[in-house]
């Protein structure tokens, strides 16, 4: 998907298939990914030269029409960006700079921004299912460096039609580290609480 990457994301399924119909037509690109998510949305990630990346976009744009809510165009892409997209997850640092967005093209121009601009790690980049939409970046490293990326991914967006919450910790509590490393969903996190096994029903937790 490098050196560059599109997202388009729609909150039509058919215009979405419009769209990524349209832009695979318009030029030769690497890459072509497209899908359904959370809630009854549509994404359309393109990857490959600058020049085919940007055409396939201003196809996309066209076809997408009123049926687009965010468009990210990243002629120079990070790699952990990439790495995130695909499901990539890293732990670093004791601080930890966390970008809310409600849109998953917000927060992929929110994550370029951040890990370009300070000496972060990408630790996880969740975008849209289980999540009602929405999005959510965790960046990690030294406190200053994680609050420099959190400025300048939020200043990335700014102006950005969509409401952007942002936090940083300087200093992440061990048992909430752990807690995001494992399953970011609350259900796998429980499953099993309160039976025989479960250390709190036996008054051996902690």
């Amino acid at each position: 998907m490098q050196p560059s990457i599109a997202v388009l994301e729609l909150d039509s399924i058919a215009h979405g298939i419009v769209v990524g119909d349209a832009m695979a037509k318009r030029s030769p690109l690497d890459v072509l990914r497209t899908g359904t998510v959370h809630p009854g949305r549509y994404l359309v990630l393109a990857g490959g030269q600058t020049g085919d990346v940007e055409e396939a976009v201003d196809a996309g744009r066209l076809a997408g029409a009123s049926a687009l809510i965010g468009v990210t165009f990243l002629p120079d892409v990070h790699p952990d960006v990439v790495a995130a997209i695909g499901g990539a997850r890293r732990t670093a640092g004791e601080a930890l700079g966390v970008i809310e967005t409600r849109t998953v093209t917000a927060a992929i121009e929110a994550a370029d921004a951040g890990i370009k601009n300070a000496a972060v790690v990408l630790r996880e980049l969740r975008l849209a299912d289980d999540l009602g939409g929405k999005a959510y970046i965790l960046f990690g490293g030294p406190l200053t460096e994680v609050e420099a990326a959190v400025e300048y991914g939020v200043a990335r967006l700014d102006g950005d039609a969509h409401p952007v919450t942002h936090v940083t910790i300087a200093q992440l509590h061990e048992e909430m580290d752990d807690n995001l490393r494992a399953d970011a969903r609350f259900m796998p996190r429980v499953a099993g609480a309160g039976s025989p096994d479960d250390p709190a029903a036996t008054g051996r937790g902690g």
